[in-house]
């Protein structure tokens, strides 16, 4: 598969909203990396597949997902890597604070699986969001 279309079904994967399929669209060795900070326990780096599915269960279970909006605005890609440019909206479960932003994410592919992911946001937006 192209980097292109690998990166689409992940994204596809992802609207689908179930943790165990969209870890399987990554390699079993990953370099994922999502900046924030020890009080969001969803953040951080992650090597392994199986981390996926726990780190979309432990963001699920700190948002109020039926609130979410995603907006994918480009999609460029440059041989194995693909960067996303978009927005996100969340609201934080536990504070009920909508936060808004833009982000970037930079995937790398290799083979028909996702080797890396990077998610580049407003990092103190999000905190904000969720201090008590």
């Amino acid at each position: 598969m192209a980097t292109r279309e690998v990166v689409e079904k992940f994204f596809e994967l992802l609207a689908a909203g179930d943790p165990d399929a969209v870890a399987e669209a990554f390699a079993d060795d990953i370099d994922w990396y999502v900046p924030g900070s020890p009080s969001l326990p969803w953040t951080g780096h992650r090597a392994k597949a199986g981390e996926v599915a726990d780190y979309l269960r432990t963001l699920m279970a700190n948002i109020v997902p039926e609130k979410n909006v995603d907006e994918v605005q480009a999609l460029l890609v440059d041989g194995d890597h693909a960067v996303m440019l978009g927005r996100f909206t969340r609201v934080a479960r536990n504070t009920g604070r909508t936060y808004e932003m833009p982000i970037a994410m930079h995937l790398q592919v290799a083979g028909d699986k996702i080797v890396k992911m990077y998610l580049y946001e407003d990092t103190l937006k999000v905190s904000e969001a969720y201090a008590g």
